[in-house]
């Protein structure tokens, strides 16, 4: 539905959502129509995408009206199905994004929120961003591949328009979410020599952090059986999640907001106890389980949490590591480990090793390293932690001889770099002395020697398996 005026009423406002990903409307779809049917109004979801491999599912959104079937499941099976209505506006992909700048420059749309993965920030270990990334390096010659890129041609056209502030809402797995995105836009328009367009984003802008969580596989033809055959009817955008869902977000809105507290969503007044939990407690023990989990040849997440070797692996590092270094917090953490690894043991989630293995490269910096980092700083060795950039380490191998069980899928992957990591005189070295990996660790012995150790034992661990 390509949207014109006349599609919105003058008084709605609009929420515009970049990233047609499963999980955006897993999350914040949802809590949007839930927030419509208790009778509250003036609010209307858009949902756009940067780039076109999305383009067939807005179709078939499109031709649906923007509805769609999402089933939530539980722990123990329970199984729930809901038609989620809240999206009103398919905005079309084209090559120049003009419809999606158009859309968000509108005075109408007050929020503009986004999900491009963690990889989709470009940003190094000082937080800066990575110049050298082709993408974002075409980006600053005026192409348009990232959000950055994206968001400066929207809020250059609203400038032009008088179009008005607006919330610019960060919904990824990246620390400091808001906060990163907003240095790093300010430093992507100064880069560009934009420093109008910078002053405008300073006085129009605000960009509140945020935490998201949902596990979310990707739809698969099982989901859409049994959509069909449990609500009468086809849906080609069916999807899945589990039954837990949870949002905080800092209270920080440039344009107002709508009322998200009546639907469950926590408005705070900083986010960080709840993402540092999350992000170290839930993401880096995800990724644990699903590199050890393929290094055994499982497929799925719940396979490797049923395993009392590898949960013992994701235990450990969250209750000898994480936990300390967290401590105190305003969340009961022994409960919430607990509760994260009871959610990956569901085993009718049936998310895939391959989705959680993903973005290795930047979920080593960003939810593992600054684990490390406190506790070296603490003078303590983090053996526990070590384990997962043991199993990434293990996992690479892998790939680099062919061996893994799926494509691995990276956004910031240098794949002739890490081949040549791999095949050097002493890759462990190598790899340790990576700064975009390890930050300030990066070819200390602080690192190497404890990383040397957990190899080893990660080693005995799969000769063990194999045997």
């Amino acid at each position: 539905m390509q949207v014109t005026s006349s599609d919105t009423a003058a008084s709605d406002n609009i929420w515009l959502h970049i990233g047609a990903g499963s999980f955006h409307r897993a999350h914040q779809a949802v809590y949007l129509h839930h927030l419509a049917e208790t009778g509250a109004s003036g609010w209307s979801l858009a949902l756009a995408n940067i780039r076109d491999d999305m383009t067939p599912l807005l179709d078939a959104l499109e031709r649906q009206g923007g509805a769609y079937t999402l089933e939530t499941v539980t722990p123990g099976g329970v199984r729930n199905y809901e038609t989620i209505r809240s999206i009103k506006h398919i905005v079309p992909w084209d090559a120049s994004l003009l419809e999606l700048t158009a859309f968000g420059a509108r005075a109408a749309t007050k929020v503009i929120s986004f999900t491009v993965t963690e990889g989709g920030y470009y940003l190094d270990h000082h937080h800066r961003l990575d110049t050298g990334n082709p993408d974002l390096a075409a980006d600053l010659q005026g192409e348009l591949n990232t959000i950055y890129g994206t968001i400066t041609a929207i809020l250059r056209a609203r400038a032009a328009t008088n179009g008005g502030p607006v919330t610019l809402l960060n919904c990824d797995n990246l620390r400091h979410n808001g906060e990163r995105f907003h240095d790093g836009l300010l430093q992507f328009l100064a880069l560009r020599g934009e420093t109008t367009l910078q002053q405008w984003v300073i006085n129009n802008t605000s960009s509140p952090s945020s935490m998201v969580d949902r596990i979310t596989p990707r739809p698969t033809d099982e989901v859409r059986a049994r959509v069909a055959q449990a609500c009468g009817k086809a849906d080609p955008c069916a999807l899945m999640a589990e039954s837990f869902i949870q949002w905080v977000i800092e209270d920080k809105f440039a344009a107002g907001r709508p009322a998200l507290e009546k639907v469950g969503v926590e408005m705070v007044d900083s986010v960080l106890p709840y993402e540092e939990a999350k992000i170290r407690i839930l993401n880096a023990t995800h990724s644990c389980i699903a590199w050890a989990g393929t290094l055994v040849g499982l497929t799925y997440i719940h396979e490797g949490c049923a395993r009392p070797d590898i949960r013992q692996m994701a235990f450990d590092y969250v209750t000898q590591d994480v936990i300390p270094c967290l401590t105190p917090s305003p969340l009961n953490l022994e409960n919430y480990r607990d509760t994260v690894l009871e959610r990956f043991g569901n085993p009718n989630i049936q998310d895939s090793n391959q989705r959680v293995a993903a973005d290795g490269f930047s979920k080593i910096p960003g939810f593992i390293v600054p684990t490390l980092q406190e506790c070296i700083a603490r003078g303590v060795v983090p053996h526990a932690t070590l384990m997962l950039p043991a199993l990434f380490f293990l996992f690479l191998q892998r790939w680099a001889n062919n061996e893994l069980p799926y494509a691995y899928q990276d956004g910031i992957f240098d794949e002739a770099a890490t081949r040549a990591m791999l095949a050097s005189a002493d890759p462990v070295r190598a790899y340790c002395a990576d700064p975009a990996l390890w930050g300030t660790l990066a070819g200390t012995v602080q690192l190497e020697l404890p990383m040397r150790e957990a190899l080893i034992k990660a080693q005995e661990w799969l000769i063990k398996e194999d045997n």
